[in-house]
């Protein structure tokens, strides 16, 4: 499994962990993706699957980088710090890696949220910050208020078909060393696509000998400071998703694909 640093952290979490909006695979998919080296595990408050991911890594939570998200109805200060303790007894641990802003919420100041974002840091219960479906502008309005911890990953949609984030937030986000987290990056589904499209992604599948979610997976990947949390609910697929790394495209089968997919 190929590692990226997450931000400016120093850490190496995997370029394709592990996704949980609507699992209900079990602990087997998650803890065959750990043992492949996809040890990142995405939850939220949201998604109800924290007791689900908690139950599949008791044992192993040293073995896992887990990453989980306060809703955006519950962004005041007191909420962040409440909901912060639920998704800890959820998921039966002491400790979140990356804790996330789902949405962002005008109706709270930006001011008071991250001023508990930061204090759960201080107190040891969150080790970094990160955000979820941030704009640019969002994002900026965030770290002008933070005073000690900095920003280290927005989680938005991003794959073949999903490419807005390319006019403006993918490229500030590596200017400034912030991971982009793609979520929905295997939202490519044949049916959905047209003939030439199609065409193209079978010849990129024949080219490398891969399926054509590894292709999508590792397309995705072959940006700078872009990871993927695909989901999958069996062991077989977690398998497929997991090997779409320790590979790359060529330059010239990224270039087809970016202009197949413009």
């Amino acid at each position: 499994m190929e590692l990226k640093e997450l931000g400016r952290t120093g850490v190496m979490v995997p370029e394709i962990g592990l996704g949980t909006w609507k699992y209900s695979g079990g602990s087997a998919p998650l803890l065959r993706g750990i043992d492949l080296g996809a040890n990142l595990i995405d939850t939220a408050e949201m998604y109800r699957t924290e007791d689900a991911v908690g139950q599949a890594i008791a044992g192993r939570r040293d073995d896992v980088f887990l990453a989980t998200k306060v809703l955006g109805s519950h962004l005041r200060y007191d909420q962040v710090l409440w909901a912060a303790d639920e998704s800890l007894r959820r998921l039966a641990v002491d400790r979140i890696d990356l804790y996330q802003i789902h949405w962002s919420n005008r109706s709270v100041p930006i001011s008071e949220t991250m001023r508990a974002m930061e204090e759960l840091i201080d107190a040891g219960k969150v080790r970094y910050i990160g955000v979820s479906n941030f704009s640019v502008n969002e994002l900026q309005e965030a770290q002008e208020v933070m005073t000690k911890h900095p920003i280290v990953s927005n989680q938005v949609l991003y794959n073949l078909n999903s490419r807005r984030i390319e006019q403006d937030l993918l490229p500030y986000y590596q200017e400034h060393h912030i991971t982009i987290i793609a979520d929905g990056s295997l939202a490519t589904p044949s049916r959905f696509l047209t003939d030439r499209r199609l065409k193209i992604l079978e010849q990129v599948e024949a080219q490398t000998n891969r399926t054509m979610a590894q292709v999508a997976l590792n397309w995705c990947t072959s940006r700078t400071n872009v990871i993927v949390i695909p989901k999958s609910n069996s062991v077989t697929r977690t398998e497929e998703n997991c090997t779409a790394s320790g590979w790359r495209l060529s330059p010239a089968q990224v270039r087809t694909l970016d202009e197949a997919f413009a």
